[in-house]
Parts: C-alpha cells; sequence; structure tokens
C-alpha cells in the first residue's frame, strides 16, 4: 500500500534535479468512489501513442481515470503498463 489508497507494485527511487526525491511505485491503482486511477502512465509526450486505442478514460497528468475494466483494453493496457515499467527503469536506474 502506498498511503491510505494507492496499491502499488514494486518500487523507483527518483531524484529531480531541484534535489527533491523520493520512493514511488512502478506502476499502480486506486479503486476510488468516482473513477478507478489507474498509475500507469509516464506523462511523457513521446508515450501519448500509448494511448491510442485504449478506449474510454480520461486524463490527469500522469495517471489514467477509467470507470470499469471493461472500457478498455486490456491488451493496450498492458502495452502501456511495460512501456512505463520499462521507462522508470531505464530513467532511475537502480
Amino acid at each position: 500500500m502506498w498511503g491510505p489508497s494507492i496499491i502499488g507494485f514494486s518500487s523507483y527511487h527518483y531524484k529531480y534535479a531541484s534535489g527533491h526525491e523520493g520512493i514511488a511505485p512502478l506502476i499502480g491503482f486506486s479503486p476510488r468512489k468516482a473513477a478507478i486511477s489507474l498509475y500507469v502512465f509516464t506523462g511523457l509526450e513521446e508515450h501519448q501513442q500509448l494511448l491510442t486505442r485504449l478506449g474510454k478514460f480520461k486524463m490527469g497528468k500522469a495517471c489514467v481515470y477509467i470507470n470499469k475494466l471493461s472500457d478498455i483494453s486490456e491488451e493496450k493496457l498492458s502495452m502501456l503498463m511495460s512501456a512505463t515499467i520499462k521507462y522508470l527503469k531505464e530513467r532511475y536506474d537502480e
């Protein structure tokens, strides 16, 4: 658990140029009242194409909101998660 409501998988250590650093889950989700929050997207412009044909969703800065899993393609979600994990592991090599 990451905080009171986020279920996260694995982790990575990040450190920004500003000096701010911390630990975050590689991917995660949170079943909230309004929608399910999927923490599976980097938010990077070059990763926008990964959202193509995902299905019915709304976006936060780097979070995908869905009403139910059947609204999106599980195959596309799997591809999105794999790309995000790969990027984070390469970017924040541990």
